[in-house]
């Protein structure tokens, strides 16, 4: 029925823009009008203008928060939560509970710049940690799906990176922290006329507060503008560099609490990962037609102990890609305006998974899971897609979107090895080898992704939208190719989301607000049975409520915050650990969570921020037995202008030194387990502006 009425209401819309239009639009809210946004329909919009459920945070809001981890800036994004592991790791939450396991990974896309971050078919759930976020000029986020511009891995939301604009800069910055913390961050940039450029840096090394859990990072991006006439080029290159001592979950109730939450089960884990990204936008106005090329070359290479697997074999992945993206925008003559496009991408990516030792454990298991190669395989992969929107002011002040995305996901596999469920060399184990390699074959799929949006404004101040839209996701080559028992072929469809929201948003001279009230409906959900078989198996509900607000009391005072009520639950005959969990609340979950932050400016050159975060309580297994208690955080940050060219900034985070888990989870063979959260820290830094 759902979908019968998106489709339905889309055909009904089409129709409509048929009518004439008999008013201008009118923005309404001129106070959030100069905040741009490229995330949303591919080139930089005013956010007022955006019926979207889009949120940014600015460049001085970053400066300000100074995250060594980009979950402290999420935080604060309506509709967001991102549990911090180890290290740079995550799992992240957008409209949805925070995802694990088969179908995690792709369920956002993260993208730098309007580029990817990785190649369709090859995600990975850490892959934030690509971005350039400390460096960067703005971080987008969009709620919901974006699947009708961007395509598949848009489904329940996006994050785009963007970095700041070349042209004359030059700043350096180094801070210093506890457990021998350094970080260094440096821009410098001149402007040569037609020709502008810019590089950011950036370099961390932290111990860990957990034994043996300390990390290396170092990134750079370069950026150039040219103006050769009538046609503009931007555009870049971006390297992230990875090196990680990983600590894995501690476990036992209430263990990151007291003595155990500085340990590390898993010494010997770890995780090094490159990538690097170059781009050229090429744009150019041609008749009446504003045109963009985008070609772009993306390479990934990681490598990591699954300590997390019995005999904690090592995976080494390497994907390599070409891709183009093609847009071109139009104002016709009735005032509509119209975007089409197209893109592409070739990628081949390769993974090896190789267990160096025996197997330990229990008789069962050392008979099943043999040592040496268990994958070895290579996939060529081709995404194609092409999409259309329409924007037209209807029926007095409505603002009407539409918009339609078709896109093809395709997959050539080779498996490099044996054919089935032996060792490599093709001895069969003695209980049956627990990886099962498939024979050489195809897959592709095909997508529709469709949106249709309205908008009106109340008054000058007030602004109604309505949205409906359909985010997609193809299966993963993963997903696809690396299976387990006696499963050879992984009969997958594609996960769809139908979202429907209502949302109202505003802005006075010193007063912004918006509230979103969305409902979506999941299906075709991927996981993993008690077989390990990847399946099309989960149907699940998504109802929820973001709030988001901030108010400029006076001249020194100002108060922000975000509030998210949300339900998540499954809505298929399920069974899991025994139970049917239909009805059941999806796992890490929780209900109620949000951020609340008090500004305070008593001279020119002193900010202050006092921020408080709230994590409720949520099941941490399908079958609602096991939960965690939720946590209570205080953040503080201060800044001072100590000379026109000089600040010296202090952020103390964890004010109270809560005892706290960033995430807990539950498992059949643990029980209990968590990320334990770090005690109360405190980061000192100077900013030297030298230009």
């Amino acid at each position: 029925m759902i979908r019968k009425l998106l489709v339905t209401s889309i055909a009904v819309a089409n129709a409509a823009v048929m009518l004439p239009a008999n008013a201008q639009p009118q923005s309404g809210l001129q106070a959030i009008e100069e905040i741009q946004v490229f995330s949303n329909a591919r080139r930089s919009q005013g956010l007022a203008d955006v019926n979207a459920a889009v949120s940014v945070i600015g460049e001085q809001e970053l400066d300000l928060i100074a995250h060594t981890h980009y979950q402290e800036a999420l935080s604060r994004v309506p509709g967001v939560s991102a549990h911090r592991n180890n290290g740079q790791e995550s799992l992240m939450a957008i409209r949805s509970p925070v995802l694990t396991g088969a179908g995690a990974c792709g369920a956002f896309l993260v993208a730098e710049n309007g580029i990817p971050v990785r190649s369709h078919g090859f995600c990975n759930v850490n892959e934030m940690f690509d971005a350039h976020t400390e460096n960067a000029s703005r971080i987008e986020v969009i709620r919901g799906p974006a699947s009708a511009f961007w395509g598949s891995n848009a489904v329940h939301g996006m994050i785009n990176v963007v970095l700041p604009e070349p042209g004359d800069a030059g700043q350096l910055y180094l801070e210093a922290g506890p457990r021998g913390t350094d970080r260094v961050k440096a821009v410098i940039g001149q402007d040569h006329g037609n020709f502008k450029q810019i590089l950011l840096l950036n370099g961390i090394s932290e111990e860990g507060y957990r034994a043996d859990s300390g990390y290396d990072q170092q990134k750079a991006s370069w950026l150039y503008e040219y103006n050769a006439g009538g046609t503009q080029l931007e555009g870049g290159i971006s390297f992230n560099n990875l090196n990680q001592e990983t600590a894995g979950f501690v476990t036992g109730t209430n263990n990151f609490r007291g003595s155990q939450r500085d340990t590390n089960p898993n010494p010997e884990a770890y995780r090094d990962s490159k990538n690097i990204r170059a781009w050229t936008r090429i744009s150019r106005r041609v008749d009446d037609w504003d045109l963009v090329f985008t070609p772009y070359f993306r390479d990934v290479d990681m490598n990591f102990l699954q300590h997390f697997l019995p005999g904690q074999p090592m995976e080494d992945t390497d994907v390599r890609s070409i891709g183009l993206q093609v847009q071109g925008y139009r104002d016709l003559d009735s005032g509509a305006r119209l975007a089409v496009g197209f893109d592409t991408e070739d990628s081949t990516g390769k993974l090896l998974q190789f267990q160096p030792n025996a197997t330990q454990g229990s008789f069962f298991l050392q008979n099943s899971i043999p040592r040496g190669r268990h994958y070895d395989y290579e996939v060529d992969a081709r995404q194609m897609g092409a999409f259309v929107n329409y924007e037209q002011t209807i029926w007095g002040n409505w603002e009407l979107s539409l918009g339609l995305r078709l896109e093809n996901v395709s997959y050539d596999y080779d498996n490099l090895m044996i054919d089935g469920r032996t060792d490599e060399n093709g001895v069969p184990c003695g209980f049956g080898c627990r990886y099962n390699r498939p024979a050489d074959r195809d897959d592709s799929f095909t997508d529709v992704s469709p949106k249709i949006g309205l908008s009106y404004p109340l008054n000058d101040n007030n602004n109604l939208q309505l949205r409906m839209q359909r985010g997609v996701r193809a299966p993963q080559a993963t997903e696809l190719y690396r299976l387990q028992n006696d499963q050879s072929v992984a009969d997958l469809d594609s996960v769809e989301l139908d979202s429907y929201e209502v949302a109202l948003n505003g802005a006075t001279t010193n007063f912004d607000y918006t509230a979103s009230l969305y409902f979506m409906d999941k299906q075709n959900g991927i996981v993993t049975n008690s077989d390990r078989e990847n399946l099309n198996g989960s149907h699940t509900r998504h109802i929820g409520l973001e709030l988001g607000a901030n108010w400029d009391i006076d001249d020194i005072l100002s108060l922000r915050g975000v509030f998210n009520f949300a339900k998540h639950t499954y809505e298929n005959n399920q069974m899991s650990g025994g139970f049917n969990i239909d009805g059941m609340e999806v796992d890490t979950a929780p209900n109620a969570f949000g951020n609340l932050r008090l500004t305070y400016r008593p001279y020119n050159d002193v900010l202050m921020e006092v921020e408080y975060v709230h994590m409720g309580d949520y099941y941490t297994n399908p079958e609602n037995t096991a939960s965690y208690d939720g946590h209570e955080l205080v953040n503080l940050r201060m800044q001072y202008q100590y000379m026109d060219d000089v600040m010296i900034s202090l952020n103390i985070l964890n004010v109270t030194d809560q005892e706290y888990a960033e995430r807990a989870d539950w498992t059949t063979f643990t029980g209990d387990r968590y990320f334990p959260g770090e005690p109360a820290r405190a980061f000192l830094g100077l900013t030297w502006n030298f230009r």
